[in-house]
């Protein structure tokens, strides 16, 4: 292990208890057909994480898309890979997860700092203008991950595709085709709907520190250009005030991991 990791290791470790980004990863994106593919569920910050046990209680929806149409992931209970697929076919395979909604009470000092390490201006300015700044934060999160595995032949490249995921990104090109350097879009939905004006943020496993960030148009979509190749996290939170009794906000966390060619 270089220092380098250790020392984002050490520093991930520390900062532990105010992590809060949730992605897939597989043990390969690049399988082979026929090939058994572990998808790891990890929680954790700059794509350093702690692996997530698959959990009944938690799991909305667990799915996998390809070319031999749509299926559920199938796991152990508390097993780790959370999920074990097997590909069955040439294709751009999709893989999906949402959970359902768990709770939580942030300090208004921790609350803050992640509402704006994450772009939440509005919700900030709502902090504000309702005086609810100095209270603890009750929030539900919900968990929405996705990841491309890429296991084509020659001309059955494929693309990724909505899942309908309650946020939910898209590529609208396929990363494993789209060297580093050149421009790769993608669409941010919320309920379906594309959402505007949220920041999304890309990080590189080799340098999570050059963080990659843009705001969505008024289409939902934002453009990179991933400046090297090799496994990237894109990611954004939506978060909007709860009808729940008992809770403040709901929020809504998007991931995407695939490698860039």
């Amino acid at each position: 292990m270089t220092r380098a990791k250790i020392a984002l290791v050490l520093i991930a470790m520390t900062a532990r208890v105010a992590a809060h980004d949730f992605w897939i990863e597989p043990t390969t994106f690049r399988p082979k057909v026929g090939s058994l593919v572990g998808l790891r569920l990890l929680v954790g910050q700059d794509l350093i994480g702690d692996p997530v046990p698959r959990d009944p209680a938690s799991v909305k929806e667990f799915q996998v898309l390809s070319a031999s149409g749509r299926k559920e992931v199938p796991g152990r209970d508390g097993g780790n890979p959370a999920g074990i697929i097997r590909v069955d076919a040439s294709s751009l395979l999709v893989i999906g997860y949402e959970s359902y909604p768990r709770s939580i009470e942030l300090t208004p000092e921790k609350f803050d700092l992640y509402l704006g390490e994450e772009g939440l201006d509005e919700i900030r300015s709502l902090t504000a203008a309702s005086r609810t700044r100095n209270r603890t934060a009750r929030e539900r999160y919900t968990r929405c991950a996705k990841s491309l595995l890429f296991a084509a032949a020659a001309g059955r490249a494929g693309s990724d595709r909505p899942l309908g995921l309650t946020l939910e990104l898209v590529a609208e090109r396929n990363p494993y085709l789209t060297p580093a350097g050149q421009p790769l879009p993608f669409v941010l939905t919320y309920e379906g709907k594309a959402k505007a004006d949220a920041l999304v943020i890309a990080v590189n496993e080799q340098d999570p520190s050059k963080k990659l960030k843009a705001r969505t148009d008024r289409a939902g979509r934002v453009t990179f250009r991933f400046p090297v190749a090799g496994a990237w996290l894109v990611k954004a939170v939506h978060m909007i005030a709860s009808k729940s009794p008992g809770t403040d906000w709901d929020s809504f966390w998007a991931s995407l991991t695939f490698e860039v060619a």
